[in-house]
């Protein structure tokens, strides 16, 4: 019995013994995988970074060319479209001829328009003299009363003064007033009444009819009543500002932007390794040639005039305000009676 036991105690022992050792080697060749794993796991994963950064390498290498490539083709179009603009579309000498011409005449303009203003300055203190010299003599005519004469001496010539005041020698040159004549009343209304026949009743004559009104026009500065008529009853016509919509203004931008962007050029990109337009010629502005010859417009005249592409036989309503002077012009009426 004790050798039975110690036997199972030696196999304990040993199947411990065992599973340590085993363990131990099973923990030391997984460890042994793993670093084997971690490292391969490296290795991959640097090539892996080293290849994407050998591709993002050369895509930024390529964008940063192609960008300058599109750099240098922008500032050669723009060298070779400002010397095709100066030599054929704008003359420069022409132009500084324009502006010396336009100059000169702002400089006569502005010499006319201050002698103008001075005419007027001194024309306004002639009329403002010649009222007041007018005030002067009717207050003269007015105050004629106040004339000295050879008994009294008048307030404007004292006695105590070397010579008389203006006032009194303005005085003896200018006449008195006219009194004017008050309409006589007429109280011999009772001496109408008919007393020759006493059998009939007491009685007055009464009013006579006034005469008919003539057709023809009054003499005076009257106008026609079938024209007072058309000028009083004539229909509403309202102005631009409340005709015209209240978002004109964006309506008439966005057009603009529409038309603007329908009518660019071109929109072809630039690719510096393509020979598909190697071949190709300049292709000029739209604007300022045509199959019949270089316009005239930017050298001779600013404005261009087309009736065929007019859309309608109205004049064009532009989107500023009206100016309501301008509109009252041909229909009112100074106090003479002619048109303004």
């Amino acid at each position: 019995r004790s050798v039975d036991e110690y036997r199972k105690k030696e196999y304990k022992a040993a199947v411990k013994i065992q599973s340590w050792f085993r363990g131990h080697r099973v923990r030391a060749y997984i460890r042994y995988l793993n670093n084997v794993v971690i490292i391969i796991q490296k290795w991959w994963r640097g090539y892996q970074g080293r290849k994407y950064f050998r591709k993002m390498v050369a895509t930024a290498y390529f964008i940063m060319k192609m960008n300058f490539y599109n750099e240098m083709a922008v500032r050669i179009q723009k060298r070779w479209r400002g010397y095709y603009v100066r030599k054929y579309n704008y003359n420069y000498y022409a132009l500084k001829k324009y502006l010396e011409a336009i100059s000169v005449n702002n400089e006569i303009v502005r010499n006319e328009l201050k002698e103008y203003a001075e005419m007027k300055e001194k024309e306004k203190k002639k009329e403002d003299l010649e009222k007041k010299e007018k005030e002067k003599d009717h207050q003269a005519r007015k105050m004629h009363y106040l004339l000295s004469t050879e008994q009294i001496a008048g307030v404007y010539n004292s006695p105590f003064r070397k010579s008389p005041d203006p006032m009194e020698l303005l005085l003896r040159k200018s006449k008195p007033l006219s009194h004017k004549q008050q309409p006589i009343k007429n109280h011999l209304i009772g001496e109408l009444c008919d007393w020759s026949n006493r059998s009939r009743s007491l009685t007055c004559p009464t009013a006579q009819p006034l005469p008919p009104i003539g057709r023809q026009k009054p003499q005076g500065p009257f106008r026609d009543t079938a024209e007072v008529l058309r000028q009083r009853y004539k229909p509403l016509e309202p102005t631009l500002r409340v005709a015209a919509s209240i978002n004109s203004l964006e309506k008439a931008r966005e057009e603009i932007k529409r038309e603007e962007w329908r009518n660019r050029i071109h929109d072809n990109e630039f690719l510096p390794f393509s020979s598909y337009h190697k071949n190709e010629k300049y292709d000029p502005s739209v604007h300022r040639s045509s199959k019949y010859g270089q316009e005239t417009y930017g050298i001779k005249h600013f404005r261009e005039v087309q009736p065929k592409k007019w859309i309608a036989d109205k004049d064009f309503q532009t989107v500023l305000p009206s100016i309501v002077l301008f509109e009252r012009f041909g229909k009112t009426y100074s106090r003479a009676g002619e048109i303004v």
